[in-house]
């Protein structure tokens, strides 16, 4: 797994960085009632400029909820690696958002570097949602020039880019800078209702957890031979992203870390011990390295075991759900056969609950310029770190073929993410892990 050079250790130890930011996960660290400079509301309050950085469905998507969480919003900057993805995504969201789009000409950045002329062009938060590969590096100079800060999930691919997460999540707090996950679901009320409930004893104590994501697959690598003549290795793996664990992390990490991040939730952002996992490629997808299929156990320190589920093949049982088991009942998230109940518990404390009439995305955007206008900054930072980092140990396991520890997570020296990536720099593939043979350092 180690496909690139190791970073030189980082001079704070990684042990007590991990038990200090425990702590403080424990301890309640939204930081919502912080005190920040915030922009005014009401009558002639101040445009809030907001900056796209990745412009592909994800990013336009969420572009179009952050116009449409505040009345006085603007989209002034926008940038993308290519230059007809970004074209699209302006086109777009100026059909849907009209006046509400006025990135001029010269506020259009294409580029690897796209993402630093962005922060550069004086907006004040900016949505991050370029392939989650780069997600490390642009959270930390977003937050570094001063930007609230929107951030697709997952946080990063390798360990390496997890902890700079953390870094940066502590300058957020430092700089009381809104910093909101796209981790949507926790922004769903029919699930935040649903694990109240659950935190609240309506199962008991919780035995088990098992969550499935069976899908069919995202973006199909399409074979060399359809590579264009003088296309960049780079270039070739970033418009392919979804097939290269540097870039995508894996379809347990890129996708199915929404149902890991609903087992970090059920129990209660607390890090499981370790993890064993299967997993493999059963279908050919050319030179891409990510597997389509893997399934982890996760033990925690009560006993209590987590096992997650997730595929990407086609023509088989499609299926994405939670099901928690207790003392004194069950609890289920998107398993009935009616489309009226979205949650439910059964036992001692039966309930159930249809799904939202508010769409979670925009419910995410509104919550953040809410907090943004009354200068109290959501930040999801410790949770969407740690859910990403469950779902990295979990590939750490499928792919070595052993027990991976929580630590030997987080303190894991892999770092996939080539260093000074260049738009011309020879970038070989690595080849596809083999359980058994494949190491992590």
């Amino acid at each position: 797994m180690n496909h690139q050079s190791s970073p030189s250790p980082n001079e704070t130890s990684r042990r007590e960085f991990l038990r200090t930011s425990t702590v403080a996960a424990l301890g309640g660290a939204m930081a919502a009632n912080l005190a920040f400079p915030y922009v005014s509301s009401g009558a002639g309050a101040e445009t809030i400029k907001v900056g796209l950085i990745g412009c592909g469905g994800r990013g336009t998507g969420a572009a179009s909820q952050a116009l449409g969480a505040d009345k006085n919003v603007a989209l002034t900057a926008m940038g993308d690696t290519f230059p007809e993805q970004l074209q699209r995504a302006h086109d777009a969201l100026s059909k849907q958002a009209g006046a509400k789009v006025t990135v001029a000409p010269d506020q259009r950045f294409v580029g690897l570097d796209a993402y630093e002329k962005v922060l550069n062009s004086g907006v004040d938060v900016v949505v991050l949602a370029t392939p989650p590969g780069f997600r490390p590096q642009h959270l930390k100079a977003a937050i570094d020039a001063g930007k609230h800060v929107f951030c697709e999930k997952p946080m990063a691919t390798d360990s390496f880019g997890v902890r700079s997460v953390l870094e940066s999540v502590e300058k957020a707090k430092q700089k009381k800078l809104a910093l909101v996950a796209g981790f949507c679901w926790r922004y769903d009320y029919a699930r935040r209702e649903f694990f109240k409930r659950i935190h609240d004893g309506a199962i008991g104590d919780i035995k088990a957890v098992y969550a499935t994501y069976y899908t069919g697959p995202v973006k199909p690598m399409p074979p060399a031979n359809k590579r264009p003549a003088g296309m960049s290795d780079v270039e070739w793996q970033v418009r392919n992203w979804y097939n290269f664990v540097w870039l995508c992390g894996d379809g347990l990490v890129e996708q199915c870390v929404h149902s890991i991040d609903k087992v970090a939730w059920a129990m209660r952002d607390v890090p499981p011990l370790k993890a064993v996992a299967v997993g493999g490629r059963q279908t050919p997808n050319g030179e891409g390295n990510i597997y389509d299929h893997i399934a982890v156990n996760y033990e925690y320190a009560n006993g209590v075991r987590a096992f997650v589920g997730q595929r990407q093949i086609s023509g088989c049982y499609s299926q994405t759900a939670d099901y928690l088991m207790g003392t004194k009942g069950n609890g289920t998230i998107g398993a009935s056969r009616s489309p009226k109940v979205a949650v439910e518990i059964t036992g001692e404390n039966t309930w159930q609950q249809g799904p939202a009439a508010t769409d979670m995305y925009q419910v995410e955007h509104n919550e953040l310029f809410a907090s943004i206008r009354a200068g109290k900054p959501i930040n999801d930072g410790i949770r969407m770190s740690y859910s990403t980092l469950m779902a990295i140990m979990g590939r750490m396991a499928a792919y070595t073929g052993q027990e991976i520890t929580w630590e030997q997570a987080l303190n894991s020296e892999d770092r996939l993410v080539p260093e000074n990536l260049k738009w011309d720099m020879s970038l070989p593939i690595a080849p596809m892990a083999i359980p058994g043979k494949t190491k992590m350092a």
